[in-house]
């Protein structure tokens, strides 16, 4: 028996509302960033991942198979670095801060800071910093030209972080009530003094 719906402003039928599979994964994706950058890996249920992303279980199981798989993705930094690193060398600095103050406020989501939480979750957060290097620090490192490079990458990602930490985590007042732009013209510099010798 198949069910249809009907308007009743026009009492036409309608098909019930499908729901868009990336949309939903990537919702998925972000409650398990948000509950792993506040609990242990072990401590983490589909249930919790399903209650803040607005799905059932299932639904999760269906898109990621089992919880692994879903935090395989989400301890990987390939997209997050993907985005953070798409600028040229001369403006690079000024990109990343810009790209790490809006994914905070306008996707509530930091593409770094998940590494800060490493040390709750035991051998998955070794997996964690192994790609954090290799998909970040070493991936930015090799777009680097001169001496040291791969320390500046790491200051630079480490400026970074400070300021994610600062922003998102510490909620410093002063810095969330500065306009965007302000904070990017004050702190890009810094990051860029790693990059560009």
């Amino acid at each position: 028996m198949s069910v249809v719906t009907t308007s009743s402003a026009t009492g036409t039928a309608s098909a019930p509302a499908r729901r868009d599979a990336e949309a939903t994964k990537a919702a998925i994706l972000r409650a398990a960033r948000h509950l792993l950058a506040r609990h242990a890996h072990a401590d983490i249920t589909l249930k919790a991942v399903a209650d803040r992303a607005g799905v059932s279980p299932p639904l999760i199981l269906k898109y990621f198979g089992n919880k692994d798989t879903l935090f395989s993705q989400v301890m990987s930094f390939e997209t997050d670095a993907a985005a953070l690193l798409d600028a040229p060398l001369a403006d690079l600095g000024r990109h990343m801060v810009r790209h790490v103050l809006v994914s905070q406020t306008e996707q509530g989501a930091d593409p770094l800071l998940r590494i800060v939480f490493a040390p709750l979750h035991g051998e998955q957060g070794d997996i964690l910093r192994a790609n954090f290097r290799t998909q970040v620090s070493d991936r930015l490192a090799a777009r680097l030209s001169g001496p040291d490079a791969g320390l500046r990458a790491e200051l630079a990602v480490g400026t970074l972080l400070g300021l994610g930490v600062m922003f998102g985590i510490a909620r410093g007042t002063h810095v969330r009530a500065t306009d965007l732009d302000d904070i990017v013209e004050r702190y890009a510099p810094a990051v860029q003094a790693q990059l560009t010798l």
